[in-house]
């Protein structure tokens, strides 16, 4: 079956304009004269002003530079024009001028009413493809806008076994009743609904009206919710974010055909999916200030003719309409469900201009499958005319990408110098690999260089090699959206230009929050000459889900999981602590299994080191005495420290060794925690709502609303909006452990010491404050096990060894060892290895030369 619509959607604004207030006239019968001089000196003063602001005025205009149009500052007025219903109160657009604001051409060049523009559609319309519902098996809803034919959102919808959400948002406990582009109406109290998203519950709500099918309907007027009643789109908001998932609530609704009487809807609320791609209007409490709405994946000409778009700017000069043009569009529906869209936009030469031949059309596709996460697309630029035209089309990547986290998760980068941001570019070419530009220094490129803001990727004079693309896309810790080849190609061969940008206001991002930065990316085609009814197409694929190994192993995505040093370790310790969750069943014990067989299997070493650490303290006493003696000789005091060492037999190397030996263990156990997929939205326990993402802080407590920003600001506080219990007892275990395994105080100066590294635990748990809820587990396991372990191996400690008298090994002399008097032997000669690395880092000076030895000076100069 197919459904063809280019029906209206509108979009405007409620102006809140309220009435003058009451002016009274009283006479006044007895006149003063210091009434007049007042009101003589009021005229006075407002014939001067006036003057004076007419000449500023006038001069301004005459000798000060006018700023650009509004066609010249960026994306900010498009990208304000391609929004649908998402702010309070909406903007409203003139359906006769929204797609020609940006077309340079003067009311005498209109067009003519036999033109085909003249029968275009004027307002926007949204459709979705896939379905929520657990039934269908699709992975993806996908809502759609005819404007630009681009992607407005992308929810992940794929059920576990047990037909819970497998990614849901993990920044809400809300209730979701669906996508709706809700928007206040102009006209009377309510939200009208501009999209309903199959399987959601707004589709599955009931009604009380046997005339009324099942579910909401675009169009729909929400006037109460609950028993509240609605005015705004936030205030349907606001009603929502009390509610919580499996909640049965009411909702009335004014339709069309049922005139002013509201209808009573049932709706049993759901979790929230994670929406992949959004609007940063909708994005939550984690969007920041500064990024924009701006549709997905648009198409437009990057070369027509002769003209081409210039550096740094998105659009050939003239033609910025054609990426917010609305397209005409078909829908494939197949079992209830839209699975494949068509859109057609028709460009007619007389809005094209002078660059043109003749007549352009753009044809683009969008089809979903069930059980994948991958979206197979196709751009189409055809020539109409009856000459050939040289074109070549440009591809907008995806944007508005999750932001989960942003605030308290570590993503690793590949980049030795540089870190990555909550959502960086990624690319793999075939001469230079697996690429990654950060978020970050996008930003700080188009602050310093706001002409030309795009990191170039590769240019049209490189080699083939060089622009042979793999795959482009946008990178998050566990997600990733990117451009593929067609099944059975290996890289795209027809680009010639891509490079990497912001979609934000780089001078509007506010400080520490740089990186929640929106940011995109664009590919430019080869220019080619277009014969007469021929096209110029690219077919290609859209992933968008979750970095699974196996599902990116199949694509050729898996350098995009990047665990950074000792990788792999982690991925060993990974496998473990898989096998571990399908034993236990619950990954909170899974990573307590884990940490207590790494620990168990590094016991040997760590026992080595707690006698190391133990004859340490025994020692301490003597090393004292000698650095008394020779506390003003360094040199003398750093001898007699080695000679004592050897005598009594004690390595201090051995000491650093075991540490040496666990760090790739133990940095490898907390790369596989921070960046496996797995624990995302796992929790420490299934009755418990607190610490149900061991990927995230424990969030025991919402503390953002009445403590300072400067403590609980998201980027910007030192603490973050919850208070997290886990770190607590982590830092608390540390200043145990310390307490424990550090020896007494000798002197001031140890004590001293001792207060600072106390003082430094305390610090430490500031940063420790948003580590994930997984992470806290394995410190506080691992941090009981090594109390444990050394409780017990004090226990088990050979007996303290006696010191040996100094004359039973040669007296120490100024710092040197003299040979024994009663044995007369002599000392072997070996060294040892501790001894010949010192020798190495601390040579001995050479011996001064008698007298008689030495050379008498030339006394030449």
């Amino acid at each position: 079956m197919r459904l063809s619509h280019s029906g209206p959607l509108r979009q405007n604004t409620k102006r809140l304009t309220g009435p003058p207030g009451p002016l009274r006239c009283y006479p006044d019968t007895h006149p003063n004269p210091i009434v007049f001089f007042v009101e003589r000196r009021l005229l006075t003063w407002f014939i001067a002003s006036t003057l004076f602001l007419a000449i500023y005025m006038t001069l301004n205009v005459m000798f000060v530079p006018q700023p650009p149009p509004a066609a010249d500052r960026g994306d900010a007025v498009a990208e304000a024009d391609a929004r649908i219903g998402q702010a309070d109160p909406v903007d409203e657009i003139d359906p006769s001028v929204s797609d020609s604001v940006a077309d340079d051409r003067s009311d005498d060049d209109a067009e003519s009413p036999d033109d085909i523009d003249s029968v275009r559609p004027q307002q926007a319309t949204l459709i979705t493809l896939g379905s929520m519902d657990p039934a269908s098996g699709y992975h993806i809803l996908a809502t759609l806008n005819t404007r630009g034919g681009a992607v407005q959102r992308l929810e992940l919808t794929e059920r576990t076994d047990r037909g819970n959400l497998k990614y849901r948002r993990v920044d809400t406990t809300s209730g979701y009743l669906g996508y709706l582009a809700a928007e206040t109406s102009p006209r009377q109290d309510g939200c009208i609904v501009h999209v309903v998203g199959p399987g959601t519950p707004a589709a599955l709500a009931t009604s009380e009206a046997s005339d009324l099918g099942p579910g909401l309907r675009v169009g729909d007027l929400i006037v109460a919710v609950g028993g509240r009643a609605i005015s705004s789109a936030a205030e349907l908001r606001a009603v929502l974010d009390t509610t919580r998932p499996g909640q049965t609530i009411s909702i009335e609704v004014v339709r069309g055909s049922s005139g002013d009487r509201p209808q009573l809807f049932s709706v049993k609320l759901s979790e929230h999916p994670l929406d992949l791609l959004r609007l940063s209007s909708v994005g939550g409490d984690d969007e920041v200030l500064g990024n924009l709405d701006r549709l997905s994946c648009r198409v437009t000409l990057s070369q027509l003719g002769n003209r081409s778009i210039p550096t740094g700017q998105s659009s050939i000069e003239g033609l910025r309409w054609i990426a917010d043009a609305i397209y005409d569009h078909d829908v494939d529906v197949t079992g209830g469900v839209a699975a494949d869209a068509v859109f057609t936009l028709p460009l007619s030469q007389r809005r094209l201009g002078s660059a043109a031949n003749g007549p352009l059309q753009i044809k683009r596709s969008y089809s979903l499958k069930p059980g994948s996460y991958l979206i197979d697309m196709d751009v189409n630029v055809r020539n109409l005319g009856d000459q050939p035209q040289r074109i070549a089309y440009r591809l907008e990547g995806p944007n508005g990408m999750t932001l989960e986290g942003w605030w308290y998760s570590t993503k690793i980068s590949p980049n030795f110098f540089g870190g990555a941001a909550a959502r960086d570019v990624v690319y793999k070419t075939v001469s230079d690999g697996h690429r990654l530009l950060s978020g970050y220094d996008l930003l700080k490129r188009a602050k310093k260089q706001p002409l030309d803001p795009d990191q170039a990727i590769f240019g049209e004079d490189e080699p083939e090699a060089n622009r042979s693309v793999r795959y482009a896309g946008l990178d998050a810790q566990y997600f990733n959206v990117a451009y593929l080849p067609p099944e059975g190609i290996e890289s795209f061969t027809t680009l010639r230009r891509a490079s990497a940008s912001l979609a934000a206001e780089a001078s509007l991002i506010p400080v520490h929050q740089e990186r929640a930065v929106n940011v995109t990316f664009f590919l430019d085609s080869l220019a080619v000459d277009v014969p007469p009814e021929a096209s110029l197409r690219q077919s290609l694929r859209m992933f968008a889900g979750p970095k699974e190994p196996e599902l990116l192993s199949d694509l050729g995505l898996s350098d995009s999981i990047e665990y950074g040093w000792f990788g792999g370790v982690s991925k060993f310790l990974g496998g473990i602590l898989h096998a571990f969750n399908r034993l236990m069943g619950n990954y909170a014990i899974a990573i307590i299994l884990l940490t207590v067989v790494v620990r168990a299997c590094l016991f040997p070493i760590s026992r080595n080191a707690a006698v190391n650490a133990q004859r340490m303290q025994e020692l301490a006493p003597e090393l004292k005495k000698i650095s008394e003696k020779y506390k003003d000789d360094m040199e003398a005091r750093l001898k007699a420290q080695r000679e004592f060492q050897k005598r009594v037999g004690f390595n201090p190397l051995a000491g650093c060794l075991p540490a040496l030996l666990q760090l790739p263990i133990f940095i490898g156990l907390y790369r596989c925690l921070s960046v496996d997929l797995e624990l995302r939205q796992e929790a420490l326990s299934s009755r418990l709502q607190w610490a149900s993402n061991l990927a995230g802080p424990d969030m025991l407590y919402f503390w953002g609303d009445w403590l300072w920003e400067y403590l609980s600001g998201r980027g910007t506080g030192w603490l973050g909006p919850y208070f997290n219990i886990l770190p607590v007892f982590v830092v608390f275990l540390f200043l145990i452990q310390q307490k424990l395994f550090m020896p007494p105080a000798t002197d001031e100066q140890t004590a001293m010491t001792q207060k600072i590294m106390t003082i430094m635990t305390l610090m430490m748990a500031i940063f420790f404050f948003r580590v994930p809820a997984g992470l806290c587990i394995y410190f506080i396991t691992s941090s009981l096990w090594g109390i444990a372990e050394r409780i017990i191996v004090k226990k088990t400690l050979p007996p303290s060894k006696p010191i040996p008298a100094a004359a039973a090994a040669g007296d120490v002399i100024d710092g040197t060892v003299t040979g024994s008097k009663s044995t007369g032997k002599k000392s072997s000669g070996k060294k040892s290895l501790a001894d010949r690395i010192r020798e190495q880092v601390n040579p001995e000076p050479p011996k001064a030369l008698p007298p008689n030895k030495r050379k008498r000076p030339s006394g030449k100069r």
